[in-house]
């Protein structure tokens, strides 16, 4: 991935897109693009879903684990990075290169966000909750003690 400097946001960046910091950059952006931003209840759930369907087409979309939070999915580094918008919208424009992504898979991280990002976060909630879901799993064995939820187990029942 090339190194940017976006002007309007003061952010240098040149992490990796194969990460999910770098990915979630590309997400906001996409959705401030097209005038439809998100929070970051969204973005985890969103992550969450691009993760999943990477994982049964036998790569991954980022190497970071995902947690079982109290309200779902987590990335924790993305979700430290913009926790301060609180149930706010991210509206951030950033200028990432995707290169590291095939054509396939940029077409489909993009269908994900914008089915996902249409729905109200608390259904996004309900939807990762689901019994016998990954998250569920997880959350019941282990409690609130933010645990990695295991990538078999993600792609295996999502």
């Amino acid at each position: 991935m090339k190194s940017t400097y976006n002007e309007s946001t003061k952010i240098e960046m040149s992490d990796s897109m194969r990460s999910a910091l770098a990915l979630s950059k590309y997400i906001i952006g996409l959705c401030t693009v097209e005038k439809n931003p998100i929070s970051n209840l969204q973005l985890q759930k969103i992550l969450y879903y691009i993760q999943r369907e990477f994982l049964r087409k036998g790569t991954e979309a980022f190497p970071e684990e995902i947690q079982a939070w109290q309200f779902g999915p987590v990335v924790p580094v993305v979700y430290k990075n913009y926790c301060a918008f609180g149930s706010r919208s991210i509206s951030m424009q950033y200028t990432i290169d995707v290169d590291d992504y095939l054509p396939g898979e940029i077409c489909l991280i993009n269908r994900i966000v914008r089915v996902k990002r249409e729905k109200n976060p608390w259904e996004l909630v309900r939807e990762t909750h689901q019994r016998g879901r990954a998250w569920s799993i997880t959350y019941s064995h282990y409690g609130n003690t933010n645990a990695p939820i295991s990538k078999e187990l993600i792609k295996r029942v999502g």
